[in-house]
């Protein structure tokens, strides 16, 4: 499996590093006999030819995705702590209804989003893409079931009986004791944001983001098949990078989910 899922991204590399003569051989070569980094240049030169610098969609994407990872953690941790250890009348039915939207694709949502974000004035601004990931419900299932199953009611319990404030406890006692859940969701949210590309909540050019930038760069098909395999390498550079900084968090958060005491 992991072999399966390697050879894409290897595959990817070696493309990104061979000359125009190895990229049109038939049939492909999984190695590159003269590796050579023209088509990085190739990509730096349409980078610099586009109207908007291409830095304002690197700072898009990077704000996009930190602002967005960041806020989808906290409601998501607040509220996944409100559903596991605080009882009120009906945790039950509200945490089935985070269940029940897992169900369901993000697409089937796109025309109640549209019409919601136009009605706030937010269409064409950041807010448009931020806020709804602020809302993931990946993210609180996540957090939910990590704290049922990681965090005892007796040391809240402790807690609470020590005057401590419930804020106090959630972010003192309850989240680091949830750590390699929360990384995790760090990395699958900001993965998902940093591979976003053209959104319909978004018409402004100065807005998008670098995925949707280098997939017009690289629309020529064939002629840029070079180019395209470079900016398929610096696009998954960040993702992979965040994932083997937390991997073994992630590691821990699979293999301690179901597990209860």
């Amino acid at each position: 499996m992991g072999a399966f899922l390697f050879l894409p991204m290897y595959y990817t590399v070696i493309q990104s590093l061979k000359p125009l003569d190895e990229l049109w051989m038939f049939p492909p070569r999984f190695y590159v006999s003269n590796p050579s980094f023209e088509n990085f240049s190739e990509l730096l030169y349409l980078m610099s030819d586009s109207w908007v610098p291409f830095s304002r969609y690197i700072f898009n994407t990077v704000f996009i995705s930190v602002t967005g990872t960041f806020g989808n953690l906290l409601f998501a941790s607040l509220c996944a702590y409100a559903l596991a250890k605080i009882k009120f009348p009906g945790r039950g039915w509200m945490f089935q209804v985070v269940v029940l939207s897992l169900m369901f694709h993000s697409t089937v949502s796109a025309i109640a989003n549209y019409i919601t974000l136009g009605t706030l004035g937010w269409l064409d601004t950041y807010l448009a893409r931020v806020v709804p990931a602020w809302g993931s419900t990946l993210g609180l299932y996540l957090m939910k079931q990590f704290m049922e199953t990681n965090v005892h009611d007796s040391i809240l319990e402790s807690a609470r009986i020590d005057g401590a404030k419930e804020f106090k406890i959630y972010w003192t006692i309850a989240m680091p004791m949830v750590k390699p859940a929360w990384l995790t969701l760090i990395v699958y949210c900001f993965k998902d944001l940093w591979n976003t590309g053209a959104s319909i909540y978004i018409q402004s050019e100065q807005l998008k983001t670098f995925n949707y930038a280098v997939s017009q760069l690289v629309a020529d098909g064939i002629s840029r098949q070079g180019a395209s395999a470079a900016a398929a390498v610096i696009t998954m550079l960040v993702p992979i990078i965040v994932f083997i900084l937390t991997q073994s968090n992630i590691l821990e958060t699979m293999g301690s989910s179901g597990m209860k005491d």
